[in-house]
């Protein structure tokens, strides 16, 4: 996909993500969690988190909401930016850091991260089109290798809050 076609669908759907944002921070997390995203493609019942990151060149903090599956204990979220042919901000960000922070709902952590590779990396992609069928058109439509991000939990952190957060 031309990254102009997935900046006008990411113009079409910013006053969503930024009202899902909102919810997900007003409320702590009580909504926001699940999402029905059937009008896409997606499941009725999608999980989505927070994730926290600092930018690379700002230095400023940013909150996005993304969706996620859990294999074995680790939350996944996929860079897939709607099938454009570059990565995120959010995972070029994450790239050059450590740890980056994650709420789940109502629970809030500090997590590190990691890519999987080989088999590991094809099963956890199978499991992510099956929660959300939209990334399989996503990945036909670009040529760059749509990155999966794992997070593991290593503390427990306050839950985001709207004050102290901002949509990129």
């Amino acid at each position: 996909m031309a990254d102009a076609d997935a900046a006008a669908i990411r113009a079409e759907r910013g006053d969503w993500m930024q009202e899902h944002l909102a919810m997900y921070l007003d409320s702590g997390g009580a909504q926001g969690h699940i999402v029905d995203l059937s009008y896409v493609g997606g499941r009725e019942l999608t999980t989505h988190c927070l994730i926290r990151y600092t930018g690379r060149k700002s230095g400023k903090t940013y909150v996005k909401p993304l969706i996620y599956g859990n294999v074995a204990g680790e939350a996944v979220i996929v860079a897939s930016k709607g099938g454009a042919d570059e990565h995120p901000e959010w995972y070029l960000n994450i790239l050059a850091s450590e740890t980056i922070g994650v709420q789940i709902a109502t629970q809030a952590f500090e997590a590190t991260w990691r890519e999987p590779e080989d088999t590991e990396r094809h099963e956890v992609w199978e499991y992510m089109c099956h929660l959300y069928p939209p990334y399989v058109s996503y990945q036909q439509s670009t040529s760059r290798h749509i990155p999966l991000v794992m997070l593991t939990p290593v503390r427990s952190t306050e839950v985001f809050t709207s004050q102290k957060h901002q949509l990129p």
